[in-house]
């Protein structure tokens, strides 16, 4: 019995810590949330699509079933602003959207930008609803890192 509590103890501080990545209320219940921001692509940033592309948020699904993404928004601090025309994300799913050019799937969509969105050492990612309520966000202010897990 002494074993069981001093183990659910350690878990319980352990949680507290933050030193176990345990789902937070929303994600748990699943979500549509931001999962990933690769905010500083490889290389000078000159402005070629390749390196554009390289610059990236990841969306996830968590929920038990598809949801239709049409007319959310992804924006940033400087409110660049990228709106979803039809698409759905399916179950479990994720979908990347890329900075540059590209052709749209049903894995990867494409801004269609010239320049970078996403500054390399801090800024804000927001994820709106069609209606406008803010579904999630994820902030980060680093340089020593190329990308930032949400």
């Amino acid at each position: 019995m002494l074993r069981t509590r001093t183990a659910a103890a350690a878990v319980t501080a352990a949680a507290f810590a933050g030193l176990l990545a345990l789902p937070s209320p929303a994600q748990a219940a699943g979500s549509v949330h931001l999962y990933k921001i690769y905010y500083d692509s490889p290389g000078t940033d000159r402005g070629a699509n390749s390196s554009l592309n390289a610059e990236y948020v990841v969306i996830r699904n968590t929920t038990g079933a598809a949801v239709s993404l049409k007319g959310w928004t992804l924006t940033d601090a400087a409110n660049h602003k990228y709106t979803f025309g039809t698409f759905t994300l399916g179950k479990g799913k994720y979908v990347t959207i890329h900075t540059g050019k590209g052709t749209n799937t049903s894995t990867h969509r494409y801004q269609g930008r010239s320049w970078y969105v996403w500054n390399n050492d801090k800024d804000t990612a927001t994820l709106k609803k069609a209606n406008g309520t803010r579904v999630d966000t994820c902030s980060y202010n680093s340089t020593r890192a190329d990308y930032k897990m949400c």
